[in-house]
């Protein structure tokens, strides 16, 4: 059971959420936010193992609010719920932890689907969404800051496709059917880029493999 926190200051959104997540049985709605703050409260409160958050809420947004509560409480996954309007707040929202983004016109068994996948400390990347931050980050970029970060070249073959496919959000399970190798292979693949890279956790892998343009 996934215990869910649903973070959203309109309660149509809301209500929506609720309804459509608990017609899953892996799924238990925990409690519900409407802005940042009462979700770092609810944290405490209900330990939830997923928030669903709002990127824009009154108050602390969901960037803030993402920010904080990784800082309190790590193990808490968070997927941010946008729209195409709000890719300049995405990239600043993976920095600081979150999962990924699902759009919020997703379908339900693609929002458990995602939420399956977060828990299973995968990446939820839109490839549209990717596409645009790619291009918004070339403008966001020196020309310094565009060359390559120096790591990329200790990297295996192996190890950049891998990274390449991590940068498009795909599941170990994925990564293994893509490239005909265990599941378990994939996870020593993934371990050696965290520590080469020096990088936390799935979501920050995927951001290298954005800003170094290896998609």
């Amino acid at each position: 059971m996934i215990r869910v926190l649903i973070a959203d200051d309109q309660t149509i959104v809301r209500q929506g959420l609720r309804m459509m997540l608990e017609q899953f049985d892996i799924i238990q709605v925990v409690g519900e936010a409407t802005n940042g703050e009462e979700a770092l409260k609810c944290c405490e409160l209900w330990q939830p193992h997923l928030i669903l958050m709002d990127i824009r809420m009154p108050g602390m947004d969901g960037v803030e609010a993402t920010k904080r509560i990784k800082q309190v409480y790590p193990q808490t996954n968070i997927l941010i719920l946008t729209t195409f309007t709000d890719d300049q707040y995405i990239f600043e929202a993976l920095q600081h932890g979150a999962s990924g983004y699902p759009l919020k016109d997703v379908t339900p068994d693609k929002l458990v689907e995602a939420i399956q996948i977060a828990q299973e400390g995968g990446a939820i990347i839109h490839p549209q969404v990717a596409s645009k931050m790619i291009h918004q980050m070339k403008d966001w970029q020196s020309p310094i800051q565009q060359e390559k970060d120096e790591r990329v070249a200790m990297l295996t073959e192996r190890e950049l496709e891998i990274l390449q496919y991590l940068g498009q959000g795909l599941s170990n399970q994925e990564i293994a059917e893509k490239v005909y190798i265990t599941q378990g292979t994939v996870k020593n693949h993934i371990s050696s880029l965290l520590q080469k890279l020096e990088c936390r956790d799935r979501t920050q892998l995927a951001l290298f493999a954005v800003k170094n343009h290896l998609l």
